[in-house]
């Protein structure tokens, strides 16, 4: 049986896939954007996220972000290894939430993190102590609803060199344009558009520094018809033109 337990680094690329096992996501360091069938979250330190069995789900994080993962192995080892908390982890892991860690729990998942997990026993119970932890009454569990910024950003990206409306970010959302509107400036500190703007930019920065692309197609796949609007946008943003962008490397 391979180890229920790994240390996983997350950077600003976007993962987006599903698997046919349970996971549980622990924040150790930096902010992870998670999105779970839809529904929004950030992983960070004393927070978790429950991912569902063959749930879609997407996660990224802007400046880095270090996680303990919980692969959840099978019924069986459930049935095992939990006892008397097998019923209440199965309903923990039926849908998306978002966990807040009481300080008890962090401590476990603080030392199995500095622990040597790839050592089956450790692994194994480790799990296990962590699966029936979080089935006590006084641990904070709630569904998720923050904004699906992982799912908005693939969109936004997928869709960048084209017209976007705040109405198509809304759908995703499941808002309506004016709550979004509120909602994202609340949790962002940006208007959506302004967001949008300074996504594509981003994006723009990554093709002039890893693509030999002319620097109107860049411009083109990001919203600009014009290369002269588009190269004052990045001045603005980065405080350098197109071209000067292109050589430098972070």
């Amino acid at each position: 049986m391979s180890s229920p337990l790994s240390l996983r680094h997350y950077s600003h690329e976007l993962l987006s896939h599903s698997h046919d096992y349970a996971q549980l996501v622990f924040g150790l360091s930096g902010i992870l954007e998670f999105e779970v069938a839809g529904r929004g979250s950030q992983v960070n330190r004393q927070t978790l996220a429950v991912v569902p069995s063959d749930a879609l789900h997407a996660c990224g994080s802007k400046r880095g972000s270090h996680c303990l993962v919980l692969d959840v192995p099978c019924e069986r080892w459930l049935q095992q290894q939990l006892g008397s908390h097998l019923e209440a982890t199965r309903r923990l892991l039926e849908k998306p939430a978002a966990v807040s860690l009481t300080p008890a729990q962090s401590q476990l998942v603080n030392w199995l993190a500095a622990s040597a997990i790839n050592d089956p026993v450790i692994a194994q119970q480790g799990a296990a102590l962590l699966l029936a932890s979080l089935t006590h009454a006084d641990t904070p569990v709630h569904e998720s609803n923050a904004l699906p910024l992982a799912a908005l950003d693939a969109h936004i990206d997928q869709h960048a060199a084209h017209p976007l409306q705040v109405a198509d970010l809304a759908r995703l959302a499941g808002l309506s344009a004016a709550r979004f509107h509120v909602r994202f400036l609340s949790e962002t500190g940006q208007t959506p558009m302004d967001y949008v703007r300074s996504r594509r930019l981003q994006l723009a920065r990554q093709l002039l520094q890893s693509s030999t692309l002319a620097i109107a197609e860049v411009a083109a796949r990001v919203g600009y018809s014009s290369q002269s609007a588009f190269t004052a946008a990045l001045t603005r943003q980065f405080g350098l033109a197109a071209r000067a962008l292109r050589v430098q490397r972070d």
